[in-house]
């Protein structure tokens, strides 16, 4: 090939593979970062929380089970609510509303008024998880959409990593309530940096309650992610939203190991997000069964307590399953659901989500109360082997022959358009 072919060839390659609009989906991801440690803030302060409402420590992880309820059962109505409404100013407004739940919440008086704050942040949670994905997509183009909900996605990543971890640490030093305040001015400075440097893009032209009728075929496949993600995410969120005692009560450390080790469990969910794009997860259905079924491994291991340094390297390789599965299964919902369907798909795919994350909180609870936190991992363990079972069945079948078109994720490039 001569000189000038190749730079004609490098040429067109440029043409067809733009570059991604980082400042927009960086503005995204920081937008998932707050929301996701917002979320979760009361997983790693349960004690400190617990001790200054005057409630017992379950009590205080039903927190994270009222917020997602919330979601489950607003998420949907509001969409179609606002399929109408510019998509920008709708999410800096959801974020304005995170940041002023999240700051009342740390002067609520009570636990019962911090029931009620939570309730109505988890409204705002719901309709920034319904906007957020499809928002990424509209950003780029068809090829790109893997990429770009990665990238978006890596904010919740970096919430593992970072957010999370720290304000534990914080939380024991300071307190709890300053804690909160200080990730609340986080947030509003946020919705402020989403308003001024995120691209604005078109709201749907149909309302989304219109979108999904019945005998719709996009309707099967989107369901068939949707059940998968909500049998996965309540295993996850029964043992993830009383991480605090496993750490110390089983793993068998202090207490100032927990912010460190949730640092580990973050990162090692880092390396998974870059593993879901990466040659090992060209076959997304596969992908998805290896990573359940190492998950479920570590699970058994981290239950059984065969030592603190074998606890501590399951605890890492169960983050770093875990971060692989969250990508496979969003950037499949897009890839399976028509462009013009993404918000009503989106909307679908939050309120599984969080019925994950609410039936984990609550059922986690309730095995803490009778059997003890040593009981969460086998119980998430037996979930993620009833759900690799239904994978490895073929329960994705109907899409098993364009499966290696699919985008896995987070890195590598998207195969076809068309999946």
């Amino acid at each position: 090939m001569s000189v000038t072919e190749s730079v004609r060839t490098r040429a067109r390659q440029r043409t067809r593979a733009p570059r991604l609009p980082w400042p927009g989906l960086i503005m995204l991801a920081a937008g998932v970062f707050l929301s996701i440690t917002i979320e979760m803030l009361p997983t790693g302060l349960l004690p400190q929380m617990g001790a200054g409402l005057g409630v017992a420590e379950p009590l205080v992880g039903l927190l994270v089970s009222v917020f997602a309820f919330a979601v489950v059962i607003t998420s949907a109505p509001l969409t179609a609510l606002t399929s109408r409404m510019p998509r920008h100013g709708l999410l800096v407004a959801v974020l304005v509303v995170l940041g002023v739940t999240t700051l009342a919440s740390a002067f609520a008086p009570d636990y019962w008024m911090l029931v009620a704050i939570r309730i109505v942040g988890g409204v705002a949670h719901g309709l920034f998880w319904a906007l957020v994905a499809a928002y990424a997509a509209r950003l780029v183009p068809e090829h790109q959409i893997g990429r770009a909900v990665s990238v978006t996605l890596g904010g919740g990543t970096l919430a593992l990593v970072a957010g999370v971890p720290a304000t534990t640490v914080l939380g024991q030093v300071i307190g709890w309530r300053p804690v909160f305040a200080l990730v609340a001015a986080l947030t509003l400075l946020g919705a402020l940096a989403v308003w001024r440097l995120l691209p604005p893009v078109g709201a749907d032209s149909a309302p989304t309650a219109a979108r999904f009728r019945r005998g719709d075929v996009a309707l099967g496949p989107v369901l068939l992610v949707c059940a998968v993600t909500a049998l996965t995410m309540l295993g996850q969120y029964a043992v993830f939203t009383y991480v605090a005692p496993l750490i110390t009560d089983v793993v068998g450390v202090d207490g100032r190991s927990v912010g460190p080790l949730l640092f580990v469990y973050g990162v090692a969910g880092a390396a998974g997000l870059a593993i879901a794009g990466s040659p090992l997860a060209r076959r997304p259905d596969r992908a998805m069964v290896g990573a359940m079924a190492l998950a479920a491994v570590a699970l058994v291991v981290l239950g059984a307590a065969p030592g603190v340094w074998p606890s501590i390297v399951a605890f890492a390789v169960w983050g770093v399953a875990f971060g692989a599965i969250p990508p496979l299964l969003q950037t499949r919902l897009l890839q399976t659901a028509p462009s013009g369907h993404r918000d009503a798909a989106s909307a679908l795919y939050t309120t599984a989500f969080n019925v994950g994350i609410g039936g984990g909180a609550l059922v986690g609870a309730v095995l803490f109360d009778r059997f003890g936190v040593q009981s969460l991992p086998f119980v998430y363990a037996a979930v993620l082997v009833a759900v690799v079972f239904v994978l490895w069945r073929g329960a994705f079948g109907a899409n098993r022959q364009s499966g290696s078109t699919i985008v896995a994720g987070a890195i590598g490039p998207v195969r076809s358009p068309t999946a």
